[in-house]
C-alpha cells in the first residue's frame, strides 16, 4: 500500500511540474486553468481506453481459455458437454458484462476523437476487425445462443458427445483465431504499424 502510495504522489509531482514546465515556456498561449481543463478532459478518454482494454483482456482471455483449456480438458470425459456447460455459463455471465462495455467504450472512443473517417480507409482495417468481432459475440452471446445454439448443442451432445465437443472446439478456434488477429491489428494499427 505505501508503494502504491508513493507512485500515485510522483505521478501528481511531475503531473504538477510538467504543468509549470508548459505555463513557463509558453505562457502566452495558455493559462494554468486552460491546462487544468484540458487534463480533465482528456481523462474520460484515459478511463474509456484502461475500460475499453480491460474488458477486451476479460473477453478474449476468457476465450483463450475456453478454447486451450476447458473444451479440450473436457473432451474425451463421460459428462463431457454438461461440464463444459457449466463451466462455460460462468463465463458467459461474465462476457455479458465485458462485451457490451467493450462496445460502448470503443464507440465512446470514436465518438470522442472523431475517428468515423477511419472506416473510409483501407489501412484501419483492423477498426473494421473490432466492431465485425464485436459483433459476432454479441450475436452469439445475446441472441444465438439462447434462442438456437444452447438447444441445438444439447440436442446433438445427446447423440454425439464427442462429436459435439469436437465442433465447440473448431468453433472456438475460429472465434479465437479472429479475435487474436484482431487484437494484434488495433495494437499494431495503433502504434503506427500500419
Amino acid at each position: 500500500a505505501c508503494v502504491v502510495a508513493l507512485l500515485v504522489l510522483k505521478l501528481r509531482l511531475c503531473t504538477f511540474v510538467a504543468r509549470l514546465a508548459i505555463i513557463r515556456i509558453a505562457p502566452e498561449t495558455r493559462s494554468a486553468e486552460d491546462l487544468i481543463r484540458g487534463s480533465l478532459a482528456m481523462h474520460d478518454l484515459a478511463i474509456a481506453r484502461a475500460l475499453h482494454v480491460l474488458c477486451v483482456v476479460l473477453w478474449i482471455g476468457g476465450v483463450a481459455m475456453v478454447t486451450l483449456v476447458l473444451v479440450p480438458g473436457v473432451t474425451g470425459e463421460p459428462d463431457a458437454f454438461s461440464r463444459f456447460e457449466s463451466i462455460e455459463r460462468r463465463f458467459a455471465s461474465q462476457s455479458k458484462i465485458t462485451v457490451p462495455l467493450a462496445g460502448l467504450s470503443g464507440f465512446y472512443m470514436v465518438w470522442r476523437l472523431d475517428l468515423w473517417a477511419r472506416f473510409a480507409e483501407p489501412r484501419f482495417w483492423w477498426m473494421h476487425a473490432m466492431v465485425a468481432v464485436w459483433l459476432i459475440f454479441t450475436a452469439v452471446l445475446f441472441v444465438l445462443e439462447p434462442l438456437v445454439l444452447h438447444n441445438w448443442f444439447r440436442s446433438r451432445a445427446s447423440r454425439d458427445p464427442r462429436g459435439t465437443m469436437l465442433l465447440i472446439q473448431r468453433f472456438h478456434w475460429v472465434l479465437l483465431a479472429l479475435s487474436l488477429l484482431t487484437v494484434a491489428g488495433a495494437v499494431a494499427g495503433n502504434h503506427g504499424g500500419f
